[in-house]
């Protein structure tokens, strides 16, 4: 079967009924592993983000000029994911991750070392480089090792732990801040990067078939996946929420803090509201999904973001408190759909999942930077711009949803996947 072949329900799939044996992680100790693979974007980004505003003032230069460690970090993580994924194909998933994670670690160090913004924003790309071999590889492997039945609230549970880091990364980096100075954060970055490769050096190899082609041919994978038409369209639709996701993150903390005047502790709370929400989203679909079907549930999503969307425009201005409560419906709604969209993405392909996984997480990241990079330009009132990144995304997420949810590759998906894990 050829890569861009859409797979049947019944066709030549091995069947898993329980994850491949890890001898020294054990199952649940594989799944933390990808769980904490999953959390390097969130973590990367989120820890110092309430050292932004400040270090603005310790390099004395513009606030766009700061951002551009967020931008060019997520711009290089969705270029790195393209070529680790590949390769990870070729050589298997721990070789890469063991490559990925020590430049990771070393760039960390280097950025608590940075003496002017220009080198910090070098280092940062390097970080990024290294660091989206974690997040290629660990998708990867959930496909790997799950079969079909188990994915979905694999994906889900993977999901929710993962956004534990946008909420805690923000609060625990305002602390740091009281004992350390913004070197501080890099340097707890660098820890985190030296715990996830001490973990992938106990783990077992999960890829079952390695791709035996040039490395020219395995990068080529990337284009057998890219033309399969299933992929791509739901790859353009389920990216889409990272535009006004990732616009959020880069905003908050002006907003926060220079906006309604927040001290960096008080902001972090704020922020831990919309990111505790991004923690349920998952956990409320694979309820919600019990008694409704992915359709309706993921139309659904959508047309809550662009409703959040314009209550953001209308009154998120008036009080941090407002803006929190607003904005929580559709950062539940945007981290919810991210689950049946990754699984249906995947389920498109048979192999090449190391270039699958790097072109799903890539785009999302990508789209994530143009976010940030619409929102850090000089509006007079940034909130109202967030607000209508959100009206958009809903808008256009609905009219996608309703044309691609009638397609065949759409609907051969499984929607029950607790209950026939049960069985």
């Amino acid at each position: 079967m050829n890569g861009n072949e859409t797979p049947s329900l019944e066709c030549n799939e091995r069947i898993q009924n329980e994850p491949r044996r890890q001898k020294y992680l054990g199952d649940m100790g594989l799944i933390a592993l990808i769980t904490f693979l999953s959390a390097f974007v969130p973590l990367s980004t989120d820890l110092y983000l309430p050292t932004l505003p400040g270090m603005a003032l310790y390099f004395d230069v513009s606030a766009d000029l700061v951002n551009l460690t967020l931008i060019l970090f997520l711009v290089f993580f969705a270029i790195g994911m393209l070529f680790w994924g590949p390769l990870s194909d070729k050589y298997g998933r721990r070789p890469v991750l063991l490559i990925g994670l020590s430049v990771y670690t070393a760039a960390s160090f280097a950025c608590a070392g940075s003496w002017d913004i220009y080198h910090l924003i070098a280092f940062r790309i390097l970080q990024a480089i290294g660091g989206s071999a974690a997040f290629a590889v660990a998708t990867a492997m959930i496909k790997d090792v799950y079969d079909r039945k188990r994915r979905e609230p694999i994906l889900a549970m993977v999901q929710s732990m993962v956004l534990i880091a946008p909420a805690a990364a923000p609060v625990l980096g305002a602390l740091l801040l009281k004992f350390m100075s913004w070197r501080g954060e890099f340097l707890a970055l660098a820890f985190i990067g030296l715990l996830a490769l001490a973990g992938s050096i106990a783990l077992q190899e999960t890829i079952d078939k390695r791709n035996t082609g040039s490395i020219l041919q395995t990068l080529g994978g990337l284009y057998t996946v890219a033309r399969n038409p299933g992929f791509s369209s739901l790859l353009g639709l389920f990216s889409l929420p990272m535009v006004s996701a990732m616009a959020f993150i880069a905003s908050s903390s002006y907003i926060y803090i220079n906006g309604f005047g927040l001290s960096a502790q008080v902001y972090s709370y704020y922020f831990a509201i919309n990111a505790i929400g991004m923690i349920f989203g998952p956990i409320l679909y694979m309820r919600v999904s019990r008694r409704y079907t992915r359709r309706s549930i993921i139309l659904a999503c959508f047309a809550i973001i662009s409703a959040s969307g314009l209550l953001i425009s209308l009154v998120g201005g008036f009080q941090p408190w407002m803006l929190a409560i607003v904005l929580l419906p559709a950062t539940i709604c945007g981290s919810g759909v991210r689950v049946p969209g990754a699984n249906l993405m995947l389920e498109q392909q048979r192999e090449d999942t190391g270039s699958a996984a790097a072109l799903l997480n890539c785009f999302a990241t990508f789209l994530g930077s143009i976010g940030m990079t619409i929102i850090s330009l000089n509006w007079s009132n940034t909130i109202l711009v967030l607000g209508m990144m959100n009206i958009l995304v809903g808008l256009a997420g609905v009219m996608l949803w309703m044309r691609i949810s009638q397609k065949p590759y759409v609907m051969q998906v499984p929607e029950r996947y607790i209950a026939a894990a049960s069985r």
